[in-house]
């Protein structure tokens, strides 16, 4: 292993010179020693990145599973005077709307039988908007399943007084991703994140197995709230395993590739959902995957970086020696012992003695000025993200298709956003991606209803752009917390955006009184919140920090300075290592 060239350091960034001269990076140098692109690493980023794609299926399982087919009320019990067919039935018995439509929620008092005798459609409109008796669907609802077999708005009709029940259902989900954010975020800053992993995989087999036979609307919220909690715990843990063990110069791209499982999942959902008509084995169909990742997770190996500043240095020893094993290099694994991990990383483990929570989120300046900022961008993302994608049916378009075109979308947007991010920095990638969505949103509420063309391209466009935005979110986010305390700070946003997720769905509603209000409301959100996002430090190729003094060091701006023991340092490093 030879010792780092001396360089210049560059004018755009103090990173590349503190990754030389700077004593936080020595969990890196050992990364290097036990091959830090290597097999374990292909397989490990693997294995983690497969389940990321069942994960579009339950975020977006509402848009199946909670479909709203074309409804009426269905005839009185008694209505047996003459034999009818069922069009004639729905003419005598439910008035039409003004688009000339029966109407879903209301129908006569008594059933109109001169209109048979007329037998003429002028007829029924020319009654519908005379003072006739009407009653609500007092003996229930006849729904037209044209495009699935069934879903829980039909078996638990939830329609007409009841059709908030629907987003309910969506902000009830939100709930456990909110709850899960904060349990499953401060409990693997604690107890590491590959148990947490494990159980948030089993906690979303059986939750997602129960609702797909819950017996009311009631289970089917509860266990849908499991689901969330579990989706958090994925989340959260899969991303941090990723990023500690790998190297900082292909971290963009491997947290792209991660993203991009995502989109594929996307696409994969759609198929699913296509074949797929029944609601219950819909849901029994992307849940029982997670049966597997429950068992194939226990190979996993816990982040050694982790394990380092939380006190556990042989653990994290007999992991870098595996890594090495596997990677091929099992006699440079077999030089890592106490003494080196204890002199290469002395700093960063007297930093981090103490129990840390929440709280210290907001302690420092730097920190605080960035957990507020990060706070907003994840927010207005996931807001305006839910809000246009968990309503696929308001486009006019075939809802299976549009689901395709949506996570199409995701493939340019979050490849251009991996090149901006390398090529122009973090920050203003991440404001980018927000004031173009917001402007897209903006501009569709000038665009007629009746150009669905131009409506659905500006949607996808706009989603796209918050896609990328959700890219670059949890890259950002990982690369400006601390290892002590990184959790707690992906905890905290991932409970912003799903705040965000939660108040998305009631926002819809207000289009039942305001038309344009959702969209003024979704498209206004991240723009405001883009220029938040300008609060943030850059860390374009800057190692990842361990403390929240490298953090607060790194905030002030100030100029790094080579440590007077430094070459020391390295050359010790050096000799025990190699």
């Amino acid at each position: 292993m030879k010792k780092p060239p001396s360089i210049q350091r560059p004018l755009e960034s103090d990173c590349i010179y503190e990754a030389y001269y700077s004593r936080t990076m020595a969990f890196g140098d050992l990364l290097e020693t036990v091959g830090s692109t290597g097999r374990f690493q292909i397989v490990h980023v693997t294995l983690l990145a497969i389940p990321v794609m069942m994960m579009a299926s339950h975020n977006l399982l509402q848009n199946f599973v909670a479909y709203v087919p074309s409804h009426h009320c269905s005839p009185p019990t008694n209505l047996s005077q003459r034999p009818l067919s069922p069009e004639d039935t729905l003419l005598v018995t439910v008035p039409l709307d003004k688009m000339g439509r029966p109407q879903r929620c209301q129908r006569y008092a008594s059933p109109q039988w001169h209109l048979l005798d007329n037998n003429s459609i002028a007829a029924a409109e020319e009654l519908s908007v005379k003072e006739v008796e009407l009653q609500d669907c007092t003996d229930g609802w006849t729904y037209n399943m044209n495009e699935r077999d069934s879903s829980i708005i039909s078996d638990w009709n939830m329609v007409c007084d009841m059709r908030s029940l629907k987003q309910m259902s969506q902000t009830v989900y939100m709930g456990g991703v909110l709850v899960g954010a904060f349990l499953f975020g401060s409990l693997s800053d604690r107890y590491g994140r590959r148990m947490l992993l494990i159980v948030s995989y089993l906690l979303m087999a059986v939750s997602g197995t129960c609702a797909a036979f819950s017996t009311t609307f009631s289970l089917f919220c509860l266990f849908r709230f499991g689901c969330g909690m579990a989706l958090s715990g994925q989340s959260l843990n899969t991303f941090s395993l990723i990023v500690e063990w790998i190297p900082t110069r292909v971290r963009t791209v491997t947290g792209t590739l991660a993203g991009y499982c995502y989109t594929v999942g996307q696409l994969l959902w759609a198929l699913i959902a296509y074949f797929v008509r029944d609601w219950r084995w819909l849901t029994l169909a992307v849940s029982l995957p997670f049966y597997g990742f429950f068992l194939v997770s226990w190979w996993l190996h816990e982040s050694s970086r982790w394990l380092v500043l939380n006190h556990q240095p042989e653990k994290a020893i007999k992991n870098l020696k595996s890594v090495a094993r596997i990677n091929g290099r099992r006699e440079e694994g077999e030089k890592i012992d106490l003494k080196v991990v204890q002199e290469s990383m002395q700093k960063e483990m007297s930093n981090s003695k103490g129990t840390y929570t929440i709280l210290d989120l907001f302690k420092t300046p730097t920190m605080r000025r960035m957990t507020l900022s990060l706070a907003a961008v994840w927010f207005s993302t996931s807001f305006a993200y839910y809000g246009l994608a968990l309503d696929l049916q308001k486009f006019g378009v075939d809802m299976y298709l549009i689901q395709i075109i949506f996570g199409c979308a995701d493939i340019p947007a979050k490849l251009i956003i991996t090149i901006t991010m390398s090529r122009f920095g973090r920050r203003p990638s991440q404001a980018g991606a927000l004031i173009l969505a917001g402007i897209c949103i903006l501009v569709n509420l000038l665009v007629p209803y009746d150009q669905p063309i131009m409506n659905t391209s500006l949607a996808v466009l706009g989603k796209g752009c918050l896609a990328a935005s959700f890219t670059s979110c949890f890259l950002y986010t990982g690369e400006l917390y601390p290892t002590i305390i990184r959790q707690n700070g992906m905890g905290l946003a991932s409970m912003m955006a799903r705040v965000g997720a939660m108040v998305a769905p009631m926002v819809l509603l207000g289009g039942d009184y305001i038309t344009w209000l959702p969209g003024l409301i979704y498209g206004g959100a991240p723009i405001l919140t883009g220029a938040a996002a300008m609060f943030l430090p850059e860390t374009l190729g800057c190692s990842l920090p361990d403390t929240i003094q490298d953090v607060e060091d790194r905030g002030k701006g100030g100029k790094p300075q080579k440590p007077k023991d430094s070459a020391a340092v390295q050359d010790n490093l050096i000799k025990q290592v190699t």
